[in-house]
């Protein structure tokens, strides 16, 4: 049997999971379930895009709830490690120069569930972070990203 991915996340990522697939289960099911009974009294559900529109969202909603379960199911929670060390990890605080722009950037490494670039958190997975993890203050790294190598220099990991 094929091992199941790991979703590396804080525990408070796992909590938002939680409350999200709480909502999904007691509050969105209901909701669809309605829109669908309201579609179905229009009449003929051959050409009836209410219902299609309802149907949907229902599939919408379970294909998320199934993704959700299976994430919190295969949580692998990221301790905070309060060490001193300068070697960059799964949970931590990178900030980094490219070069020879001089371009400062500073991100949280998080697992892919948590990541939101637009708050400073990039996943694990990403070009960046591959490259990044396991490397120490002051190395030099070449990263392939999309639009092409660059090269940072690591300068701070908290």
């Amino acid at each position: 049997m094929a091992e199941d991915k790991k979703y590396y996340m804080t525990q408070d990522g796992k909590e938002k999971l939680e409350k999200e697939l709480d909502l999904l289960k007691t509050e969105k099911r209901k909701e669809v379930v309605e829109r669908i009974k309201i579609a179905r009294s229009f009449g003929d559900l051959s050409e009836n895009s209410e219902y299609d529109a309802a149907k949907d969202e229902q599939a919408f909603v379970e294909a998320r709830i199934t993704t959700v379960e299976n994430m919190i199911r295969n949580a692998e929670i990221i301790e905070e490690d309060n060490s001193a060390s300068s070697v960059v990890s799964i949970g931590k605080r990178v900030k980094f120069v490219e070069i020879p722009d001089g371009d400062e950037e500073e991100y949280i490494i998080v697992g892919s569930a948590e990541a939101d670039p637009f708050e400073g958190k990039i996943s694990n997975d990403s070009p960046m972070a591959r490259s990044l993890l396991g490397r120490q203050i002051g190395e030099k790294v070449n990263v392939q990203t999309p639009g092409g190598e660059i090269r940072v220099e690591i300068l701070e990991v908290k």
